[in-house]
């Protein structure tokens, strides 16, 4: 699964927009809402599994269970 997939899956009915940004010499960002949540050039460094989900639960709070269960 993506990156934005798997936060979307968690926090879709919350969040406006997901832009994950990737490009030339190894850019990698992360926004929410327009908001810069992971630079890999302000921090040297790819994040970590599951790091930009602990950032996105920071600022919107844990997984909402907003899928309906099957039956």
């Amino acid at each position: 699964m993506s990156l934005a997939a798997d936060l979307l899956s968690r926090w879709a009915p919350v969040v406006v927009s997901a832009d994950l940004v990737s490009g030339e010499r190894g850019r990698f960002e992360v926004s929410l809402d327009g908001e810069l949540v992971f630079s890999k050039a302000a921090q040297g460094r790819f994040p970590a599994q599951g790091e930009v989900a602990s950032l996105v639960e920071k600022k919107l709070g844990p997984p909402l269970e907003w899928r309906k269960a099957s039956t």
